[in-house]
């Protein structure tokens, strides 16, 4: 897009990007103003285009809230607050919330020269460009209503339009609805100390978060099974254009479940498509293959060089984020250790809400590690589903491997470390487990990775390999 293109969009569409911020901030706006001499509280300015519009979006923003509550906390984005999560944000975001800033407390040259800056550094930035234009329209004549522009103009850009305000309403919502403090996505019951980052993926927000794992730093001994993870990046990012739950090959849907990072792909091998970099993912997982479901080539990745954010929902099926982004998590993940959560929606607590699953599930694995260790071959078959399948292989094929090993070993002590224990559930109930199996006496020993189903109240494995 034209840097004239966006100005003249900017009066359709950027000021529908203020106001929701507008209006969180204006509680502590009225109360600065009520401090100040020759302030009347009791006669308001005359509204502004911005303070007209205000009503219309927050009311639209609260009909869109789920029914169910996803543990975030609604919060008005102060200076303060800001300050606080603004680390965390993408560089060039964080840039455009203090702009959104400005135009709140009615500095509009000041946001104006900002503007100028964000857009120069990035001139692919198409909401940057909106609010620039917005910016340029106050200083030349008032704007008398909300896409202040020919007809025309509006017509023929109203899908772009309506693209860029759902991606506005997306960024704002991440905002100022924030996970509470130390809480974390259900998903994670148990992190070991290897993996040393985490990412949860709520696509009902386009957002991507990134955490460091602490147990990590505090090297934690093995009965220490609660998480504690630090939120230190919070992305917008895309996901498939025909929007999430990946079936089959070709849908351009993004898939749902827990994934691990499998490498990272140069990008000097890549085409311009995917930006600096690309991070696959292993779907289909043994869920996923149980379930029937197709496709391959899902990655994280970046963006072409014309585009600064995709919208959305825009990709072939991949998570898309900014290249600036994508950089800061290529510079901080790992693959292989390194899970990826992709959710609907997240739904967020503090560790010790998790105790009663974690420690129900920590029994049942505790119960199969003794049987293995006992070699009692009988009682270890009772916990393999007989839908298990391992490369094609169903449990009367695949069981003779454990028969062989248990009679060349006999029993013998094995213990688990580094445990990790992510659980999905959508219309089943599962647990991804990743362990490292090792033999009394033995200072090393297998990585393994199981995948856990509860069936009639009973939890069976259905995926076993060593990774």
């Amino acid at each position: 897009m034209s840097r004239r293109a966006a100005w003249g969009l900017g009066a359709l569409a950027g000021g529908v990007l203020l106001v929701v911020l507008i209006n969180t901030s204006r509680q502590d706006l009225t109360l600065a103003n009520s401090q100040r001499p020759g302030v009347s509280l009791d006669t308001p300015p005359e509204p502004s285009l911005l303070n007209q519009a205000v009503a219309r979006v927050q009311d639209a923003a609260r009909s869109q809230l789920p029914a169910n509550p996803s543990g975030l906390q609604t919060t008005s984005l102060t200076p303060a607050r800001f300050d606080a999560v603004k680390p965390m944000l993408g560089r060039a975001e964080a840039r455009l919330i203090g702009i959104y800033q400005l135009i709140s407390q009615g500095q509009h040259r000041e946001a104006l020269a900002l503007a100028e800056k964000l857009v120069k550094d990035h001139p692919n930035f198409q909401l940057a460009h909106l609010v620039h234009g917005d910016l340029l329209s106050l200083q030349a004549r008032p704007v008398r209503q909300l896409g202040d522009v020919p007809d025309t103009k509006a017509l023929a850009a109203s899908q772009q339009l309506s693209t860029l305000r759902e991606e506005s309403r997306r960024r704002l919502q991440a905002l100022t609805e924030r996970p509470p403090e130390g809480s974390i996505p259900t998903q994670f019951l148990t992190l070991a100390p290897q993996s040393r980052h985490a990412i949860a993926i709520d696509a009902s927000r386009s957002r991507l978060y990134l955490f460091e794992n602490i147990n990590a730093a505090r090297s934690s001994p093995d009965g220490e099974r609660q998480p504690k993870l630090r939120l230190v990046g919070d992305f917008y990012i895309s996901v498939g254009l025909s929007g999430i739950e990946k079936t089959a090959e070709g849908d351009k849907r993004t898939p749902l479940g827990v994934y691990y990072i499998t490498s990272s792909l140069n990008p000097a091998d890549l085409p311009d498509l995917y930006g600096v970099g690309a991070l696959p993912i292993n779907y289909p997982n043994p869920l996923d293959v149980q379930r029937g479901k197709t496709g391959s080539g899902i990655w994280l990745h970046g963006t072409p060089t014309e585009q600064f954010v995709r919208a959305p929902q825009a990709s072939d099926g991949c998570v898309v984020l900014s290249n600036p982004d994508l950089e800061r998590v290529l510079a901080t993940v790992q693959i292989r250790t390194t899970p990826v959560v992709i959710a609907p929606e997240l739904h967020w607590v503090q560790p010790d809400a998790l105790s009663s699953d974690r420690e129900q599930f920590a029994s049942v694995l505790e119960a199969w590690r003794r049987s293995r260790s006992e070699g009692n071959l009988a009682e270890l078959k009772g916990f393999y589903s007989s839908r298990f399948s391992n490369q094609g292989r169903d449990l009367a094929q695949w069981w003779p491997r454990v028969e062989g090993e248990l009679r060349t070993t006999g029993p013998r002590e094995l213990a688990i470390k580094d445990l990790s224990v992510l659980r999905w559930s959508d219309t089943d109930d599962t647990r991804v487990v990743t362990f490292g199996e090792v033999a009394a006496g033995q200072s090393r020993g297998v990585t393994k990775r199981q995948y856990w189903i509860r069936e009639s109240d009973r939890w069976t494995i259905f995926f076993e390999g060593i990774i």
